[in-house]
């Protein structure tokens, strides 16, 4: 058969299984057309408003489609089987991760928290270049702990609702946020997808990536006061907006701090999957839910306010821990299991091997790192970080937390490189957009080659 000439059995790994060695057979070709044909309408979803994930669960199940025949013909689909579980059991861990995390900020986020954030700032009166230093701080700060993108969405808001007639400060005050959230997540396992995966792996220990905090918040300063002399020195009006936060706001933050304190403690000291301590602590919101459903249906039987009642959003609003759970970001969460599968399927293929050769051995590994960087800008950070610790090649622990900070940062080189970008381009459509972000690019990459020459010399 044409599907299978050239096609070679080796080894997998340590584990005994024989494997097909497809890359130069018409299955591995039309497997690689799938993955670019996939990705193509990925990049595309600003303008085709088609959700990420729907091509990368199609294109995974298709090249897992054509590896399981092509085992099936050679009598090794136990080897095919085999692989697709270790490759499902890996998503399934990351995904019960992420889905508590997101529940925690779904969660704080139906509490007004961040309402209650937002409303404060934008009370106080700041004027334009303060603002624009505190929303890309706020950015920087909270996105170790919130995802990127919810951090993002909520410091645009605060820049839309004050600056919003104003459309250099709006689009430069979006670039500075991108970039803030972006390092922010960097410097924490819990910042970005992509810093999970390297902890979950086992790659970095979880104190280990606090060294990055220097490189990631050098990544910030330099484009933001690259920009700070372009921000107009103006004094918007304060708005006289107050939000009160719902009953059990400050509770379900110290419970998410505690989450996240039992998912380390299992890791560290028990030995066991952080997930595992991730479930657990959502064990504590099903309960706290439950305490706080039980307390307001007492308040309401016993009268003690009405749904429209001054004070009733603080004292009667009853809290359901599945709807937040519904709440969460789906499409993200099944784009991330089509790029594992698709990305696990190219590396069974033996393409990874392929790519590892060229980039690691030939390159170098701070040369395939920075490039990492640059590539997290076109393509998404999830596949390419994936991508990596599947090659897992050699390198110092230096080198890991080297990749960790490009692939983080790297995205922020353009407005298409991140979630958080992509997003507040939606949001603050028609004042931050592609090129009024590529025009800062020049800056950015200053930033983003100083965070690696800072951290070369910190760490390595």
């Amino acid at each position: 058969m044409l599907a299978f000439s050239g096609a070679a059995l080796a080894s997998e790994g340590g584990e005994g299984l024989r494997r097909l060695e497809l890359t130069g057979t018409t299955v591995g070709m039309a497997a690689l057309i799938v993955f670019f044909l996939a990705y193509l309408l990925v990049m595309a979803e600003e303008f085709t408003h088609l959700r990420k994930s729907k091509p990368v669960m199609l294109a995974a199940g298709v090249i897992w489609g054509m590896i399981g025949w092509a085992y099936t013909r050679h009598g090794l689909s136990e080897v095919a089987e085999a692989a697709v579980r270790h490759n499902l059991l890996e998503y399934a861990e990351l995904m019960l991760f992420l889905l508590v995390a997101m529940t925690y900020i779904n969660s704080m986020d139906e509490r007004r928290v961040f309402d209650a954030l937002r409303a404060w700032l934008i009370r106080k009166g700041f004027g334009f270049r303060k603002l624009f230093w505190l929303t890309g701080l706020l950015a920087f700060f909270i996105s170790p702990v919130a995802d990127n993108l919810t951090t993002a969405l909520l410091m645009c808001a605060v820049v839309l609702a004050v600056g919003g007639d104003n459309q250099r400060f709006v689009a430069l005050s979006c670039i500075n946020i991108v970039v803030g959230a972006n390092a922010g997540g960097a410097f924490s396992p819990f910042g970005d997808i992509t810093t999970l995966m390297v902890w979950q792996k086992g790659v970095v220990e979880f104190w280990g990536f606090f060294a990055l905090f220097i490189p990631s918040l050098v990544n910030f300063l330099v484009p933001a006061a690259i920009m700070h002399f372009a921000i107009p020195k103006a004094q918007p009006e304060a708005l006289d907006e107050a939000v009160e936060m719902r009953r059990g706001a400050r509770r379900i933050i110290v419970l998410f701090l505690l989450t996240i304190i039992t998912a380390v403690s299992f890791h560290n000291f028990l030995g066991l999957p952080p997930v595992i301590g991730m479930l657990t602590g959502l064990a504590y919101l099903q309960f706290f839910g439950y305490y706080l459903k039980t307390a307001a249906s007492r308040e309401i039987k016993r009268g003690a306010g009405h749904p429209n009642a001054k004070g009733a959003i603080g004292d009667v609003v009853a809290f359901d821990v599945f709807q937040r759970v519904a709440r969460s970001e789906w499409d993200t969460l099944l784009f991330f299991y089509g790029v594992v599968l698709c990305v696990g399927g190219l590396g069974f293929m033996g393409y990874l091997a392929m790519a590892s050769e060229v980039m690691y051995s030939q390159w170098g590994a701070t040369s395939a790192n920075i490039a990492v960087g640059v590539m997290s800008a076109i393509v998404d950070n999830i596949p390419v970080m994936f991508a990596v610790l599947t090659m897992n090649p050699d390198m110092s622990l230096g080198q890991w937390l080297l990749v960790t900070l490009t692939a983080g940062v790297g995205g922020s080189l353009l407005s298409i490189g991140s979630a958080a970008g992509v997003a507040l381009m939606g949001q603050a459509r028609g004042k931050y957009t592609f090129f009024s972000h590529l025009k800062w690019t020049p800056a950015i990459a200053a930033g983003y080659v100083a965070s690696i020459l800072v951290h070369m010399w910190l760490n390595f």
